[in-house]
């Protein structure tokens, strides 16, 4: 065992704790049964089962308010491993479900048997014929695929507010819509063909033109089944009027029946059939989406009304002008989206019963603009509008800036509202839709029915639509909670079909809580036609049993997951998932919701359970140590939880008193130790890395991974002994050299410069000198201690390196440019926890620039750029993402080259300082996307901004990436 080995027990929750009623038992501490685990490894391989019961809990938790614990998790990689899991099912008599993102909002990826993640393996979009079409993997995040598709100046028609993170297989699966969609750009209608694999394992093609001739010879009875089915449908004329008018409003509520009056053949039967059908007819493979023109002239409002009921009035107004979006906002949807970053403060102070509608037009090009906005004014003419805080200004804007927080404040909506919610509650979100003429009146019907059951109203919704969404909190662990949950939805789904003939569910499709209401909504003929055609194409019920159809009345009531409290930083999650597509370790070990996920789970155990027990031993590596700690979560998180924040606790935690004094030694004789890790790296070119990575690996083993780092080939030699000379006369900065670029030199092939000589010599010739001080050796920016929640060594480094800042800028005269994006948000931001009340106030007085930013806002603008190279490749940094500076970096860079690429599967690299030396695999995970889209070009320049990412990239890549400084230096030197 290693000499400092983590103690579990130092993260095992502290008081005392009753046992949940919906935890995992005792019998489950051991993972996945046998056979079934043996026998999937078997068929499978090892790497593709998940077994683990800290697998199991961190998988039985989505978006919905429902929690059910799978038997066993697989990660097939492809068609084959699929049809090879359905056969397993169907010989055993198993159940299968189908995970992607996890962000369904009722329960859709929770299975309580094999959960298939078809996440990790099923990325990837083609663009085909210059952007009119694009065939996407159904892992495929939406945002990822238009990020790709805005090259060629096109989209996709479904927009979902959780576009970050939902995948194309969900939202085709779902139908999912979204803000624009409505009934004409939503899945059903935009997409042009499918590969899907039915229960049986039959692959479909839909775009193959002998499709159904091979679905006839491999499935006859499926494809008599289906035809006997549209005779029946379409020789009823009264059901076949129903069903058409159930979908001239947006619906998701059971399969789409009207798929057998669209469709003429079997295949174009079921190519409507697989759209919102929530897994339970096949696995979709490969979607070939319909793309729609990306018109960026964008005119947008945000109108503030006196209530809800005026501001539903005022809907028609925007229909009938144009608007693409009108989308509605309660007060208390306002109120609480002020903890999203570029939010307005003051909506805290709104009126509770003030409502605003977010208005949106957007043509193809200038005089559609203008037309646009004189049909706007003309329609705000007249309107009761209000303007209850100093922000409100009710005008039309082009300003793109202002339009991004309008939005961020309506797609914050679940995760904003629910993020306040009471500690401890469930949170159930529902969407529904009435007739767009009906809105204002189901406004105020639904306004009346949450009081009468005491819910606090918090409404939003996609009003051009009639399409609204409502949020529930309560408390799941109490019986006479979940009672009032219960009857509230009784008579909401009464008022819904009786009063307004609306759909249960809009856009986020039937799920587990609405399932026992279909019969209410579609009446018994066409419901008993759901059920048979479910019977035709799964007629061993193999998969995703009582998702769609479930003939429990209170179906909607089992596996409702408590939520107990946790770390006071995560406690706010909803375990949306947004956090995941950022996430370092997302194809690795956990991501940030996982590990908020697990650590209710440990809440949720007795004291000392072995549950309990198994769950720590996991979490260590799973969690803590292959966190890179770059937060990058919180970015993503609309409330701004910061997993790695708590990660970096947890790790505090874990050290023993004696690895804190060592810490905190390092930090306090900090200069002996840089100049010993700078002659160590200079050795090492003489030492030779196999020998170097050997004793590495030993030193590993006997200490403690975590603590010593591995020897990487990639690592460069050793930065200059000194650093340039400069003068503090005349200086417009001071010049910081981050420690790594003080101990590390630049890539072995570069010829040129080092980056603090760069930064010395372009600064000087935009007439901007700067000045090194004489005792940087010794300081840092503690970024080193506080990654790895080293609290005594950081404070001692934190309040060492503000002191000399201070002294150097002269009291904050000067700015203090930092050549490291990571050790600028250190110094900027991260050391302020750890200082003394003293140093807060000398830190206020400092200005913390980042090299990016003072080479792109100051020195550019005097720079005359002589040369430029043909083509660069830029890795923006997790830190440039906190700070701001990727648009510098951006600005940097293009003066620099001819072509600026930014791959659209750039993310953190998470090398982390060292981490990547400490879990290499973490790196290699982290950055094999991004890498793969690199090397599938050659280019002329890897730039960055920050030397440790830099490495990791040369890693990644095997290319060699430098500080864009660095080019900048070249192209302007004479």
């Amino acid at each position: 065992m290693p000499l400092l080995e983590p103690k579990p027990e130092a993260l095992r929750p502290g008081a005392a704790r009753a046992a949940s009623h919906d935890r995992v038992l005792d019998g489950r501490a051991a993972g996945t049964p046998e056979p079934l685990r043996g026998e999937l490894t078997e068929l499978l391989g090892p790497e593709k089962v998940l077994w683990k019961v800290s697998d199991l809990v961190k998988y039985a938790s989505d978006a919905s308010p429902y929690r059910f614990v799978p038997q066993v998790v697989v990660v097939p990689e492809d068609i084959d491993d699929i049809s090879a899991i359905l056969s397993y099912a169907h010989g055993k008599g198993r159940e299968v479900v189908f995970r992607a993102a996890g962000t369904s909002l009722n329960g859709q990826a929770q299975g309580e048997d094999i959960l298939v993640d078809v996440r990790h393996h099923w990325t990837g979009i083609e663009v085909l014929d210059d952007g009119a079409q694009a065939r996407i993997r159904p892992g495929t995040t939406v945002m990822r695929a238009n990020a790709t598709l805005a090259r060629y100046g096109r989209l996709l028609g479904p927009d979902p507010a959780s576009a970050i993170a939902c995948t194309i297989g969900g939202v085709v699966a779902n139908n999912a819509s979204g803000m624009t969609a409505g009934t004409t750009r939503n899945s059903y209608r935009t997409v042009s063909s499918l590969t899907f694999v039915l229960p049986s394992g039959t692959v479909v093609d839909t775009a193959d033109p002998a499709a159904d001739e091979l679905l006839a010879h491999a499935e006859p009875r499926l494809c008599e089944g289906l035809m006997t089915l549209k005779a029946e449908i379409e020789a009823d004329a009264e059901l076949t009027a129903r069903i058409r008018a159930k979908y001239e409003i947006k619906n998701t509520n059971g399969y789409r029946l009207d798929a057998f009056l669209d469709g003429s053949t079997p295949v174009q039967i079921l190519r409507g059939l697989m759209v919102g059908s929530e897994g339970t007819f096949g696995f979709i493979s490969e979607v070939v989406f319909d793309t729609l023109p990306l018109d960026r002239k964008v005119s947008s409002a945000l109108l503030f009304f006196p209530s809800l009921t005026a501001a539903a009035t005022a809907v028609p107004r925007f229909n009938e002008a144009g608007a693409i979006a009108v989308e509605l906002m309660d007060g208390n949807t306002l109120r609480a989206s002020v903890s999203v970053q570029g939010v307005p403060a003051d909506w805290a102070e709104l009126p509770k019963e003030t409502a605003a509608l977010l208005v949106e037009f957007r043509a193809p090009d200038e005089p559609g603009q203008e037309a646009y906005e004189r049909a706007a004014a003309a329609a705000v003419e007249g309107l009761d509008l209000v303007a209850p805080v100093a922000s409100v200004t009710n005008e039309f804007t082009r300003e793109a800036k202002a339009i991004s927080g309008y939005w961020k404040a309506r797609k914050a909506f679940v995760t904003a509202v629910g993020g306040s919610r009471p500690s401890g509650t469930t949170l159930i979100t529902e969407d529904f839709a009435v007739p767009p003429a009906l809105l204002a009146d189901a406004c105020e019907s639904l306004l009346r029915l949450q009081a009468e059951h005491g819910f606090e109203a918090a409404v939003a919704g996609h009003a051009a639509h009639g399409n609204l969404h409502f949020l529930l909190a309560f408390d799941a662990a109490k019986p006479s909670d979940v009672d009032r949950y219960a009857a509230f939805m009784d008579d909401f789904c009464r008022l819904t079909v009786e009063r307004f003939d609306g759909s249960l569910k809009a856009e986020h499709a039937t799920g587990r809580n609405i399932a026992p209401f279909l019969e209410l909504e579609w009446g018994p003929k066409a419901t008993e036609l759901m059920w048979r055609t479910k019977q035709v194409i799964d007629p061993d019920g193999v998969l995703a049993p009582r998702i769609v159809l479930d003939r429990d009345p209170k179906a909607h009531l089992r596996g409702l997951k408590t939520i107990p409290e946790v770390e006071l930083i995560a406690d706010p999650c909803i375990e949306c998932g947004f956090c995941e597509p950022t996430c370092p370790s997302e194809d690795l070990t956990t991501t940030p919701r996982q590990r908020i996920v697990l650590r209710r789970e440990m809440m949720r155990q007795p004291n000392d359970s072995p549950v309990e027990t198994a769950l720590l031993d996991a979490y260590g590596y799973d969690a803590v140590d292959t966190c890179a700690g770059d937060s990058t979560c919180k970015l993503a998180c609309p409330v701004g939880i910061d997993t790695g924040a708590m990660m970096k606790d947890f790790r505090h935690q874990r050290h023993s008193p004696r690895e804190e004094r060592i810490a905190a030694l390092t930090a306090k004789n900090f200069k002996a130790v840089e100049a010993s890790a700078r002659l160590a790296v200079a050795a090492a070119d003489r030492i030779g890395d196999r020998l170097l990575e050997t004793v590495t690996g030993l030193a590993r083993k006997a200490v403690r991974p975590d603590l010593v780092p591995e020897w990487l080939p990639e690592i460069p030699g050793a930065a200059a002994r000194k650093l340039p000379r400069t003068s503090r006369v005349g200086a417009s900065a001071v010049y910081y050299p981050a420690c790594v670029n003080r101990i590390f030199g630049g890539p072995d092939g570069h010829r040129g410069p080092s980056l603090p000589q760069a930064v010395v010599s372009v600064s000087a010739r935009a007439g901007k000198p700067v000045w090194i001080p004489e005792d940087v050796a010794g300081t840092c920016c503690a970024t080193i201690w506080h990654s790895k929640g080293y609290d005594e060594g950081n404070a001692v480094m934190a309040n060492r390196i503000v002191e000399a800042a201070w002294g150097w800028t002269a009291g904050g005269k000067l700015p203090l440019v930092v050549d490291a994006s990571s050790c600028t948000l250190g110094i900027a931001h991260e050391v302020v926890p750890y200082l003394t009340e003293d140093n807060r106030e000398l830190h206020r007085e400092l200005t913390v620039v980042d090299s990016l930013v003072w080479a792109a806002d100051e020195l550019l603008p005097e720079l005359t750029i002589l040369r430029r190279t043909g083509s660069a490749v830029l890795h923006p940094t997790c830190s440039m993402q906190h700070l701001g500076d990727v648009e510098q970096l951006l600005t940097v860079a293009e003066a620099c080259a001819e072509e600026v690429v930014v791959p659209d599967d750039a993310g953190c690299c998470a090398f982390a300082g060292d981490r990547g030396m400490l879990h290499k695999e973490l790196t290699a995970s982290a950055t094999a996307k991004e890498a793969t889209e690199v090397n599938s070009r050659e280019y002329d320049a890897y730039l960055s901004a920050n030397r440790m990412c830099e490495i990791g990239m040369d890693r990644a890549t095997g290319r060699e990436y430098h500080s864009v400084l660095m080019e900048l230096e070249r192209a302007t030197r004479p």
